[in-house]
């Protein structure tokens, strides 16, 4: 059979079949794995709660330790911090897989979830700990699209009450997500009072550059 020439390099495709052009998926380093599959995901959707991401046999494994990865980059190593929360039903799945990873890895690191209906913590006790806040996507427009309460306005302001993880004596060192938004600290305003306090906040992909179009 005869081989046709690439139209971008004028030369005859060379090597197997499964090896030519982009790399399969799981040859590709972790980050740009997980990133493949997130983009796939929010191709065609304005937001999502990325549940087809991180129930992926493949994604849930990649999420944990992205995640892990990306708050190191920032400073936090699993020595600074003992929990991750899950602001919401869709980080619930992040926070297992940073468990998971975490064990992986030779360190503990406990889980918990934040309930707004009837204000409480669940999971091991976070009292006297150190904690970040997880969510898997944070942009403007996900407060749109979502019922959550976590609802994010105004480009960087996050409403929320924090009562609830101040009540047990654990102190938030700032808010992660899968995907966000491209500013680095959250204005954090409470829902009732309006008291203002600010957040760093960490972003393992630029919700822009997943949308971006491959040059690769």
């Amino acid at each position: 059979m005869a081989m046709t020439e690439d139209a971008s390099t004028g030369f005859r495709p060379t090597g197997p079949a499964g090896l030519r052009g982009e790399l399969p998926l799981e040859m590709q380093e972790p980050k740009a794995q997980l990133r493949r599959l997130l983009e796939d995901s929010i191709a065609t959707k304005p937001f999502s709660e990325l549940s087809d991401v991180t129930f992926h046999h493949r994604g849930a494994e990649l999420v944990g330790h992205v995640l892990l990865d990306t708050v190191e980059e920032e400073g936090y190593t699993l020595d600074d911090f003992d929990a991750v929360g899950a602001l919401t039903a869709a980080a619930v799945p992040l926070v297992t897989s940073m468990i998971t990873a975490a064990g992986s890895r030779g360190q503990d690191l406990d889980g918990f979830v934040m309930d707004f209906v009837y204000p409480s913590v669940k999971g091991p006790s976070i009292k006297g700990k150190r904690v970040i806040l997880i969510d898997s996507w944070l942009s403007e427009k996900s407060y749109v699209q979502t019922s959550s309460l976590v609802t994010l306005r105004n480009g960087n302001e996050l409403s929320l009450d924090f009562g609830i993880v101040k009540k047990e004596g654990a102190e938030v060192l700032g808010v992660a997500a899968l995907i966000g938004g491209p500013f680095r600290t959250l204005n954090v305003i409470h829902p009732v009072t309006g008291e203002e306090s600010e957040l760093p906040f960490i972003r393992a992909y630029d919700e822009a550059e997943l949308r971006a179009p491959n040059d690769d």
